[in-house]
């Protein structure tokens, strides 16, 4: 089937890559012309693994391309919108701005019976508003979100764990329906579930899912907290709940809290949308969500200082992590960088790496010293803080290994990802996130 991607962030990048691996003729969409050109080299613009592969793959075969032309989307059979809808700069809601314009640059070019498939996550009653322009050209509006992990988007993307589908009711509906069957063949037949809803609830369900995980990942931390003032352990606890089937231990890993460009921003947009539809209330408590998933950072600055012996000025402290998480170089709402820059805004002297992300931390804060190699960034450290948990911080760093390296011996784990007997025995002050 032919396809067209508006967007080549992220989210469209991969979806067109992804498309294009499983047999379909896909063209990418997009303004940025540096972007665009490297794309059409085959050269991944961000970290993702699997993505460059794939990348390169699907281009040499010919089934994938990318343009800035909006023209180029015409002949395509379904079309996907997967432009990003950041937190707006004056508030917590969510800026449809490059949702509109994708819409406006493809309506020219849209033929009867072609089918837009939102991927974008947007406010619910978004799709209902642009299915009312998107109509009289005699195409038909899905909304079709996304469910990617960033680390496994190319995973998740051609082997999904489910599919939704927002479709119109009545015959409309049900030709897209089978349309976008067809799109996710393979993960179909196996058996993949696909549920159909309407829009409204299509788009609930994204936003609904983040605002879930968010909120089990902040129940957490606020534990650790109270496991800070009674001498508990946040992660005994996590596991010992996490044995209950109606809990589980997955996203119970108390630390310094969740970033990135989905969970943070999404969650304060729904809020957002909510008290615009008159229901504030029913989720306040993402509120407090955020807010505690912020403190969570304070805590891990306050840890270092507590360690140093109540100040960082002029110490050397090594941050192991800039990306908000690992198998990423993405640093959108980073509580990694977060806790550097205030770090270095108490007058430490930090020194940051992360095996993908340290470009695209330099161009955002210049300020701070960033060291490629792992060992070389520990010299002569007095305190080192594990924030992002890349297997070589947490399983391939041994305690007195890093002994030979740094100055000091204080580690603070704030993804609790080490082991604290152990750094405890190669002479180390451990402290953990609600962990005694």
């Amino acid at each position: 089937m032919k396809l067209s991607v508006i967007g080549c962030g992220y989210l469209g990048a991969v979806h067109a890559a992804a498309m294009a691996s499983i047999g379909h003729e896909v063209v990418g969409i997009d303004v940025d012309q540096r972007k665009i050109d490297s794309l059409s080299r085959g050269e991944a613009p961000f970290f993702e693994p699997g993505l460059q592969e794939i990348l390169t793959e699907t281009i040499a075969s010919g089934r994938l391309r990318f343009t800035t032309d909006p023209a180029a989307a015409k002949g395509s059979k379904v079309h996907f919108i997967g432009v990003g809808t950041p937190q707006q700069k004056d508030g917590h809601a969510a800026d449809l701005t490059y949702v509109n314009t994708a819409v406006n640059s493809l309506i020219p070019h849209l033929a009867e019976g072609d089918i837009v498939a939102g991927k974008s996550t947007v406010p619910v009653g978004t799709a209902a508003g642009l299915a009312e322009r998107i109509v009289p050209t005699g195409a038909t509006l899905v909304w079709n979100p996304e469910f990617l992990r960033e680390g496994y988007a190319v995973q998740d993307t051609i082997d999904p764990d489910r599919l939704v589908a927002g479709v119109p009711a009545g015959p409309e509906g049900e030709r897209a329906t089978e349309t976008l069957r067809e799109v996710y063949h393979p993960s179909v037949a196996k058996g993949t579930p696909f549920i159909v809803t309407d829009y409204a609830t299509a788009e609930l369900v994204k936003v609904s899912a983040n605002a879930f995980l968010a909120t089990k990942i902040s129940f957490i931390n606020a534990m650790a907290e109270i496991a800070e003032v009674t001498g508990a352990d946040v992660t005994q606890l996590a596991d010992a709940i996490g044995h209950d089937a109606r809990i589980g231990r997955r996203f119970l890993g108390a630390g310094i809290g969740f970033g990135g460009g989905c969970l943070p921003k999404d969650i304060r947009a729904f809020s957002a949308r909510a008290e615009e539809l008159g229901r504030g209330e029913s989720v306040a408590f993402l509120r407090e969500i955020d807010e505690i998933n912020l403190r969570r950072r304070d805590r891990a600055v306050q840890l270092v200082v507590d360690g140093l012996g109540g100040s960082v000025y002029e110490r050397n402290v090594t941050v192991l992590g800039a990306a908000f998480k690992p198998h990423s170089d993405d640093i959108r709402d980073s509580p990694a960088l977060d806790v550097a820059v205030r770090l270095h805004g108490l007058g430490a002297k930090v020194t940051v790496t992360d095996p993908a992300a340290i470009e695209n931390a330099r161009r955002v804060h210049p300020q701070l010293a960033y060291v490629e190699d792992r060992d070389e960034a520990l010299r002569d450290a007095d305190a080192v803080i594990l924030v992002t948990e890349w297997d070589e911080y947490r399983r391939q760093l041994p305690p007195e290994h890093a002994s030979t390296l740094t100055t000091g011996r204080v580690i603070v784990d704030g993804r609790n990802g080490l082991d604290p007997a152990a750094w405890r025995a190669a002479g180390w002050t451990y402290y953990g996130m609600g962990r005694p």
